[in-house]
């Protein structure tokens, strides 16, 4: 996420817009985004130059940390499936990694 946020390919103002929308999940819970599949969630910003979107799962004992597993600019209507596989593995690598 963080290489994502901090590419040359999302400028600045841009950047602020994805953060901003996260905070909003933050301060508001999950009604302020929207489940895809499974534990996968997505959250929605829009920059001046493109639209974003964050996928992220709630971890923690109380569901109060947001894992943010995917990032990428959208290019379509729909969240691309490859998105969400990719979102779903590295929860489960996260899942597993936590294990240990």
């Amino acid at each position: 996420m963080r290489d994502f946020l901090t590419s040359a390919a999302v400028p600045a103002g841009d950047r602020d817009e994805i953060l901003a929308a996260m905070k909003d999940v933050q301060v508001n819970g999950l009604v302020a985004a929207r489940h895809l599949h499974g534990d996968i969630y997505e959250v929605r910003a829009t920059g001046a130059r493109a639209a974003y979107r964050v996928l992220f799962a709630t971890e923690g004992a109380k569901s109060q940390i947001l894992l943010a597993v995917s990032a990428f600019s959208k290019k379509t209507q729909r969240t691309p499936l490859g998105e969400i596989a990719t979102a779903e593995r590295r929860l489960a690598d996260w899942r597993a990694r936590a294990r240990k």
